[in-house]
């Protein structure tokens, strides 16, 4: 799960809320076609601590599977989790790498990114580089958010680059063109010579506890804040106290939870035989 800052990750934290987070990626699986392969090769760019990497043996269980990650914190859990064969006869691996510049040295039958490719400045430059690698009748297959006009974005955003925190945070933190529209994805995928199936959903999960979206983010956009104060505990609660209260008056907990928006963008591209 890569990212400018390369932000420390704690997959137990992001398992946290595995439920949710897991949802969008069965959608996106439910979307992609057959593959030519017998066993089929796939690569799941970003697999993070693992859990969705071996769902990917649920719907090709003699599939070669290698996850691929940046984060030692992630792979430590994948492997001890996950690797090995599956009933199926097929294997999950993973391997560190960044994909930023990771370049595959194999033809797949199946490229899947799981909400990974919004840490990658320029990820779609690389599209056509994995779509070469691909088999004849092989699919790229991807999953974003798009909310980072959302206010647990933009909330975090404005307190990072305030006053108080500018000079120790300006400039760690992603924007609003970490991701393309899904137009922009369309035109790319299809520029690529790939019929393409794009499309946006928006989540609205209802969350439990106290400060639910603060414990959600903790797992995933906070990380670049939390690295960089990490040695300077004192600043890092500070900061992450106010941000907590500007996630209470923006996400006000209901009678049956904190209900949280999270729009997601799709693409499933196809390469032609």
């Amino acid at each position: 799960m890569p990212a400018a800052t390369d932000p420390t990750w704690d997959p137990a934290q992001y398992l946290r809320h595995a439920g949710p987070r897991t949802r969008p990626f069965l959608d996106l699986l439910a979307r992609v076609p057959g593959l030519p392969g017998d066993p089929p090769r796939i690569a799941d760019l970003g697999c993070g601590p693992g859990n969705v990497t071996a769902l990917l043996a649920d719907r090709w269980p003699a599939a070669r599977i290698t996850g691929y990650d940046n984060s030692p914190e992630m792979l430590d859990r994948a492997r001890a989790d996950h690797r090995g064969p599956t009933p199926g006869g097929g294997r999950l691996d993973f391997a560190r790498a960044d994909v930023r510049t990771w370049t595959p040295d194999r033809p797949y039958d199946l490229i899947v990114s799981n909400a990974t490719l919004q840490w990658v400045p320029g990820h779609a430059d690389r599209f056509a580089d994995w779509i070469a690698s691909l088999v004849p009748g092989g699919a790229l297959a991807l999953q974003v958010p798009g909310n980072f006009d959302a206010p647990s974005h933009t909330l975090l955003r404005g307190l990072a680059h305030s006053p108080r925190w500018r000079a120790r945070l300006f400039g760690t933190l992603r924007h609003t063109g970490a991701v393309l529209t899904p137009a922009a994805y369309l035109d790319r995928l299809t520029g690529a010579g790939c019929t393409a199936d794009v499309w946006e959903t928006t989540y609205l999960h209802l969350l439990h506890g106290p400060d639910p979206v603060l414990d959600w983010v903790r797992g995933t956009g906070l990380r670049p804040v939390l690295t960089a104060l990490a040695d300077d505990p004192e600043a890092r609660d500070a900061f992450v106290e106010e941000y907590r209260t500007t996630l209470r008056t923006a996400y006000p907990a209901g009678p049956h939870g904190t209900p949280f928006p999270f729009r997601r963008l799709f693409a499933v591209a196809r390469k032609g035989k």
